[in-house]
């Protein structure tokens, strides 16, 4: 994904990331971004189309990095 670290089952990549000098990501399927939009929201974090922008000081809930990693795996059928 991208060249970049990531996550993933045989040749498929599930969840890549990336730090940068003033945000982080957590890169998943389209799908799993939407069907997730409202937790992402709710957890008051920004989305693109495939990904979530975070800071150091205010993560990804746990509960939902599982839940974007378990549904970008079902999108891509892995």
């Amino acid at each position: 994904m991208y060249d970049m670290p990531g996550f993933g089952f045989g040749k498929t990549i599930v969840a890549g990331y990336a730090a940068f000098s003033k945000q982080c990501g957590l890169y998943v399927s389209k799908g799993a971004i939407t069907a997730l939009a409202d937790e992402i929201a709710a957890a008051g974090l920004k989305a693109t189309k495939t990904g979530v922008t975070f800071s150091t000081g205010k993560p990804i809930p746990d509960k939902l990095v599982k839940k974007l990693a378990l549904a970008s795996r079902k999108e891509l059928g892995v």
